[in-house]
């Protein structure tokens, strides 16, 4: 039961917010209600647990595989670390990385690749783990409502995830990638579109500025642009090098990356 989500030209941008709480699942994007929306949600996990992994070949137990992705979604967005997931439900590392291996062969949980520069920084080098489904991610964490997410600290973890999945579903580039050093700089996304190697940083805020942390990445990756996803509606230069644009310009405008 592999995830065909829509994108937000499918819903309009008017519904960004529903697509981000209830996902890109079709059923679950376009229910009634929120209520309809958690039941299919719901009803969705335990399908899938209970019979699509199976179906799949993985022979896993459904309690504990619900409890393995309940435990990852509260490491949404971050560095894989599987010796503290192991720990945390008493299993081993081995274990746990069958675990999400499987859960990534069926789509339905993203290992983000490190991309190693050539610099002398001190590199992360484990994959960047995401629910692929934000609908599913606020299931899993318990988030009914808009309410629950705007209040929950997963919020800029899960809005970068829905960015994430929804860049990569409009472009399509290949290996995606994201880049992270020990000393903190970091790149949420590296990707090569039309030519052109890319960074994307993702925000929750409305007014995005230059970080440290952005200088670092485009001198060091050598990007030709760097775009600063946020949630406010307008375009503007941060730099020369740095564009501030909307999330929704970035996922439904005609040629948002073009220009400078």
């Amino acid at each position: 039961m592999p995830l065909v989500g829509l994108r937000l030209a499918d819903v309009g941008t008017q519904r960004l917010d529903d697509l981000w709480l209830r996902g890109a699942l079709p059923e679950s994007c376009v229910a009634a209600t929120d209520e309809a929306s958690n039941r299919w949600r719901d009803d969705y996990i335990s399908t899938f647990l209970e019979r699509d992994l199976a179906n799949l070949g993985f022979r896993f137990p459904a309690t504990t595989m619900r409890r393995f992705w309940t435990m990852l979604a509260h490491y949404h967005g971050q560095t894989w670390n599987g010796a503290r997931i192991a720990r945390s439900i008493d299993v081993s590392e081995s274990t746990v990385r069958r675990y999400i291996d499987a859960l990534t062969d069926a789509l339905v949980v993203r290992q983000l690749p490190p991309w190693f520069a050539n610099v002398s920084k001190r590199q992360v080098k484990s994959p960047r783990v995401y629910i692929r489904d934000s609908g599913v991610l606020h299931r899993l964490l318990g988030i009914a409502g808009m309410l629950d997410l705007e209040r929950s600290p997963m919020l800029g973890a899960s809005w970068e995830g829905m960015i994430v999945e929804q860049l990569l579903a409009r472009f399509a580039p290949t290996s995606p990638s994201y880049w992270s050093t020990h000393g903190g700089a970091e790149l949420d996304l590296r990707l090569e579109i039309d030519g052109r190697l890319l960074g994307f940083e993702i925000k929750r805020t409305t007014r995005p500025s230059v970080s440290k942390s952005m200088h670092s990445a485009t001198a060091d990756l050598d990007l030709d642009h760097l775009f600063v996803v946020h949630a406010g509606p307008h375009r503007f230069p941060l730099n020369e090098r740095v564009t501030a644009i909307s999330a929704v310009e970035l996922l439904t405008a005609t040629n948002p990356l073009a220009g400078p």
